[in-house]
């Protein structure tokens, strides 16, 4: 019974990790916004949730590297961040072309930041909210 109180908790402690990682490859995409060559990166949360849980439930489309089309094809090398390599750190794809072959999109950047700022928010809010519920629990309340 306790692991089954826990393994909610374990999950999106693993997602506010996941979504922290991501966090900081935006805000370096958006701090290189005007480096000449900087190719944008994102980590796909769905394929670094499912390797940090251990779920292989997901289509072979998608465990296959981001940016592959092929399971023959060299996958990416990942980062070695937060999660110890495990994320699933790819190339954004580029939605505009320029002169100086930067990929970076500060309008989708800056999007991204904003989701994911809320997206982690309120995974932090339902931890803590499963915490205080769990606490009362405990005290009887």
């Amino acid at each position: 019974m306790f692991a089954q109180m826990t393994d909610s908790l374990d999950f999106h402690s693993k997602a506010l990790v996941v979504r922290a990682e991501r966090q900081r490859v935006i805000a370096s995409n958006i701090a290189n916004a005007d480096t000449p060559g900087y190719i944008a990166r994102d980590v796909n949360f769905r394929e670094t949730m499912a390797a940090a849980t251990g779920s292989s439930g997901l289509p072979t489309t998608a465990r296959m590297s981001s940016g592959t089309s092929n399971s023959r094809h060299i996958p990416l090398a990942s980062s070695t961040g937060e999660l110890g390599g495990s994320s699933s750190l790819a190339y954004a794809p580029q939605t505009q072309p320029s002169m100086d072959g930067n990929s970076v999109d500060l309008d989708r950047e800056r999007s991204n930041f904003v989701d994911n700022a809320v997206r982690y928010e309120s995974t932090l809010r339902f931890i803590n909210g499963h915490a205080k519920t769990i606490l009362s629990a405990i005290q009887g309340q």
